[in-house]
């Protein structure tokens, strides 16, 4: 079996970092996010462990080459944009600005993650 290392590494960092953001926001963020924020990072930090398994998962297929480079680009745009914009949109508030225009940047990124997911059987070599 042959793994691709380039999913592997981003499965890795992926998970690593959301449990990070896991424990920050159960433990330290409490006192500063209200439960609707809180409630909010926690489904941001649940996604991108979702993606984190779609990537382990996805480094032991055999991904057709041509098909690599989309598929990694569009799981991990979709990581950036649906869970990046709700941690930005939780912490507002907290770090004083104002990123309501991200608001219509997360279901596009929820989006993507339906369309990777989507895609990665038809990816597969036979």
């Amino acid at each position: 079996m042959k793994v691709n290392f380039l999913f592997l590494k981003a499965g890795a960092l992926l998970a690593a970092t959301g449990i990070v953001l896991g424990a920050l926001g159960a433990h330290a963020l409490k006192a500063l996010l209200t439960e609707s924020q809180l409630v909010s990072f926690e489904t941001a930090v649940r996604y991108q462990m979702v993606m984190a398994f779609f990537f382990l998962f996805s480094a032991l297929l055999p991904i057709k080459e041509n098909q690599q480079r989309g598929l990694f680009l569009m799981a991990l745009v979709s990581v950036f944009l649906f869970s990046g914009s709700i941690y930005i949109l939780s912490m507002q508030d907290v770090w004083q600005i104002n990123a309501r225009f991200l608001g219509p940047v997360t279901p596009l990124g929820g989006l993507a993650m339906i369309a990777a997911w989507i895609w990665m059987p038809f990816a597969v070599k036979r």
